[in-house]
């Protein structure tokens, strides 16, 4: 019967914010917020006041942290769906005010009260503050990271729904925004150079790689042997099926480390690699390989290559990283999510817990995880379903064959994608071949 009373209410607060949201200026709904959820006994009349009683009354605080999570979340949604952003941020600050937290004399009032800064001081806070991050000055490295900061938010089942969805379009808006930004100044960068070095720069860096970006996305384009990156996750996950587990997990160690230049860090991953990747689900070695057995490997690859308890970096991220180029470990990623795009949101969890890990220390002692960052988010971005790169050599006839190759020679473009594309004939080397 309590638990009824309890949903009961609930529901009717939801409707209450819900219509309140649709129908007033935020000026308003904010200054209902604040009577509610500051001095409720002096509200009682009111009916959302007597159904937020019930709940304060039950003395849940759990119940409590959900009903006021997702009343937020239900502003949070309409605010940014009608561009009234300083609606959200303007939430923020009136959660964060002291009169929200000051102790009480009513048993209802202080309990309250005690669970408005219980929940200030959660993480659920600070969650519900990377939506009010849009127009502020990055305060902190992290922010610069909030598109994978959310999908925790709308991959855990448990938050509201609202929470959920406007954590997937809060990050999908930011994902958007950073491709279009790069493809405009990767443009942009270029026709500048054909300009007087004391113009103005005609389009703003989205990373802090700084001219530096150009060159990494020249490396990134210019094709692995023959063929792009793409090509060859198509191919290689065309040859897969009907090969045995053990054969595929073979297959998928040579995979990811062909075509990398030699060097001390393809040997770090290679080694680091083989052996928790060869003894994994070894009693299914001799099965032949299926979507279900490809899709926990790579998601386990991911774990071994980021982190695999979600509180620290895994050991092979550190000795990759002592290795001094964190471009050999994107591109290990990238070959992964291309091979196996079901990994993308386990791959992005696990970058937030990453992030999320080091967000406690300086910006200047960071500088070499913000770097693998920049080129991650950088290297995705370019390998993305909705923009398509090309790199093109410019003045090829004065070229010869002996000529040597400079990324200077090339130029970059960029185009919306309208359809996948074909990947050619190719054979890989196989397992039976190493």
């Amino acid at each position: 019967m309590v638990e009824s009373n309890i949903q009961a209410a609930q529901s009717a607060l939801y409707a209450f914010f819900l219509h309140s949201v649709q129908r007033q200026a935020p000026e308003t709904v904010l200054t209902t917020f604040r009577q509610l959820f500051s001095d409720l006994t002096q509200t009682t009349a009111t009916e959302p006041a007597a159904a937020l009683q019930i709940i304060v009354i039950a003395n849940d605080p759990q119940e409590f942290r959900y009903t006021l999570k997702r009343i937020c979340y239900i502003l949070v949604n309409n605010w940014e769906l009608r561009r009234q952003h300083e609606a959200v941020q303007a939430l923020i600050r009136l959660l964060q005010d002291p009169a929200l937290s000051r102790p009480g004399y009513a048993v209802i009032t202080k309990r309250l009260r005690q669970w408005m800064q219980s929940f200030v001081h959660s993480s659920a806070f600070n969650d519900l503050k990377l939506f009010a991050n849009r127009y502020r000055e990055e305060r902190h490295w992290r922010d610069r990271y909030t598109s994978y900061l959310l999908v925790p938010q709308y991959t855990n089942l448990q938050n509201p729904l609202e929470q959920r969805e406007a954590a997937r379009t809060r990050s999908c808006e930011l994902k958007a925004r950073f491709r279009f930004d790069l493809a405009m100044y990767t443009a942009r960068a270029q026709e500048k150079e054909t300009l007087e070095s004391s113009a103005p720069p005609l389009s703003e860096n989205p990373t802090v790689l700084g001219d530096t970006v150009l060159t990494l996305v020249k490396v990134l384009l210019l094709r692995p042997g023959e063929f792009s990156y793409s090509n060859l996750a198509n191919v290689f996950r065309q040859q897969v099926h009907c090969l045995s587990y053990l054969d595929f997990k073979r297959a998928m160690l040579q995979y990811l480390v062909f075509a990398l230049p030699l060097s001390a860090t393809a040997d770090v991953i290679k080694q680091s690699l083989a052996e928790p990747l060869l003894s994994l689900h070894a009693h299914r070695d001799y099965e032949e390989v299926s979507d279900a057995l490809i899709l926990r490997t790579c998601n386990f690859l991911i774990d071994l290559l980021l982190t695999q308890d979600r509180q620290q970096p895994s050991p092979i991220f550190g000795r990759i990283m002592t290795q001094g180029n964190p471009l050999y470990l994107v591109l290990v990623l990238l070959k992964i999510a291309l091979f196996c795009r079901y990994v993308q949101t386990h791959l992005e969890l696990r970058m937030a817990d990453l992030i999320r890990y080091y967000e406690a220390f300086p910006e200047t002692d960071c500088a070499w995880i913000i770097n693998f960052c920049e080129m991650f988010r950088t290297t995705f971005a370019i390998f993305g379903d909705r923009t398509h790169y090309n790199l093109v050599r410019i003045d090829h006839d004065r070229f010869t064959p002996a000529s040597p190759v400079s990324l200077d020679d090339y130029r970059i473009f960029s185009q919306m994608r309208h359809q996948p594309v074909e990947a050619p004939a190719l054979i890989l080397p196989t397992a039976a071949a190493s």
